[in-house]
């Protein structure tokens, strides 16, 4: 199986298009993932150093556009609408696929098979793949809950962000693994953070009182690039999203964040080439 590492804007947010780019190049990844801001002059930007890239030095390189709506108190329509428009929108700028934060935990379950069901609607006249990210706040906000859903839509496809679970259930999901076993299949990319049962990501990954969460996160990951190689999926897609304060634990007071995310991102990306090298073979 072809891994593809990419990058998130994330903790990027200021910089220019081609700065990012360029950082993106230096260390080694394969593709980005961004949330676009809202300003024409960057994504014109980015949209052609992405195609520099391809045409230049990497064909394969990966652009996925992230559907992230701020909060708004807003009706379910209201709601629907802005996420219609920005889905729509993205997929004009022809990305790899869109990773969607996609309904709310607190809307009804009718509310959020419909607002899926518009956002599988545009992925279908698009051509443009929209994954659905499992996180606190939207549909996917708890595992055992995200089961219906798919009982109603057998084909949706999922990002894996199992930190959010841990946090949600306050524990390490030991309890639940026919859930996790019956929610894998439909997880077609990754995002590798290393959450914990009081939060979504800990201070540093790499610290020794974290090695068995750590542990557990490479082995979930492992089970889905499996089953994405039995069902003869070529390549997969993993995003190393350790994000900035206050996401990263700080310091009280000073508010210094206790780890570089940056560098703790990179580092995630080389140790995951070294322990799924064996599965980036077969």
């Amino acid at each position: 199986m072809n891994i593809k590492y990419i990058c998130p804007y994330w903790g990027y947010e200021g910089t220019a298009a081609g700065k990012f780019l360029e950082e993106v190049l230096l260390s080694g990844y394969d593709g980005i993932e961004i949330n676009l801001p809202d300003d024409a002059i960057f994504t014109t930007e980015l949209l052609n150093g992405i195609k520099r890239i391809k045409s230049q030095t990497n064909p394969d390189f990966v652009f996925i556009a992230q559907q992230v709506l701020p909060s708004a108190s807003e009706s379910v329509a209201a709601y629907t609408e802005k996420m219609c428009n920005k889905l729509e929108y993205l997929s004009s700028l022809r990305p790899d696929f869109i990773n969607a934060h996609t309904g709310k935990d607190y809307f009804g379950f009718d509310e959020n098979c419909n607002i899926i069901r518009r956002a599988e609607a545009i992925a279908t006249k698009t051509g443009i793949p929209v994954l659905h990210e499992i996180h606190r706040g939207r549909f996917t906000f708890h595992a055992k809950t995200l089961l219906p859903y798919l009982m109603v839509f057998p084909d949706l496809k999922l990002t894996g962000d199992f930190s959010h679970w841990c946090t949600v259930s306050e524990s390490m999901l030991q309890d639940q693994p026919a859930i996790l076993e019956a929610i894998f299949p439909h997880v077609k990319h990754l995002h590798a953070r290393i959450g914990f049962e009081q939060g979504p990501q800990v201070n540093d990954p790499f610290a020794p009182e974290w090695e068995s969460h750590c542990e557990k996160f490479i082995v979930w990951w492992k089970q889905v690039l499996e089953i994405q190689k039995t069902v003869g999926n070529p390549k997969m897609t993993i995003t190393p999203e350790f994000g900035p304060k206050p996401y990263m634990p700080m310091m009280p007071y000073t508010c210094e964040p206790l780890c570089d995310q940056h560098v703790t991102n990179h580092r995630m990306k080389q140790l995951l080439k070294t322990r799924l090298a064996y599965d980036e073979k077969h």
